[in-house]
């Protein structure tokens, strides 16, 4: 019973937050969210999105990324926005020294800057930092591999947060929020 209870208050706590599904609209004031009907505005508005290429092989990974969670569908046959999104800093940092002040582990940062065109007008502009490590092995192949993956994970990460920043700068801007550039 009393379980029962704590589950109802988290809901009513969640409720009064003001929270918000992300990609699903109210069809009017005072309705519930889902009444057997989505509204894919959100999600059509992103489907928009011409996402330029991006330098180096990180900048690959990064787009393909984006690619599959703006414009799941295709890239668009006449875009109405346009991404732009430029690597400006990677620092790699040893950890963990052995007796010897050779690092078991390395931890990389990377950051990008992206913005968001809807003609010749900047709607969006931001940055977005990952942070990932791996341990440096015996076996150099090993490492290299640890390599490859951190980076791929950073630009996982990096596209995930990229896309619901736009996501909730497109929601925003369907909801008639106040400024573009408050993200």
């Amino acid at each position: 019973m009393k379980k029962s209870w704590l589950i109802a208050g988290m809901f009513l706590a969640v409720s009064a937050c003001g929270f918000e599904p992300l990609y699903v609209q109210r069809e009017k004031a005072g309705s519930w969210y889902f009444n057997d009907k989505f509204d894919t505005s959100i999600s059509e508005e992103m489907a928009q999105i011409k996402i330029n290429p991006i330098s180096e092989r990180f900048g690959q990974q990064l787009r393909n990324n984006l690619l599959d969670l703006l414009t799941p569908r295709g890239a668009p046959q006449k875009p109405r926005y346009r991404l732009e999104v430029r690597l400006t800093d990677r620092q790699v940092t040893q950890q963990a020294l052995r007796d010897d002040i050779t690092a078991t582990s390395e931890r990389v940062s990377y950051r990008v800057q992206y913005e968001l065109w809807e003609g010749t007008e900047v709607k969006l502009r931001s940055d977005s930092i990952a942070f990932v490590s791996y341990d440096i092995m015996a076996n150099p192949y090993s490492t290299t591999m640890a390599q490859k993956k951190t980076e791929s994970d950073a630009a996982k990460i990096i596209a995930n947060d990229i896309a619901l920043r736009l996501g909730a700068y497109f929601h925003k801007k369907l909801s008639g929020g106040t400024s573009d550039r408050d993200l």
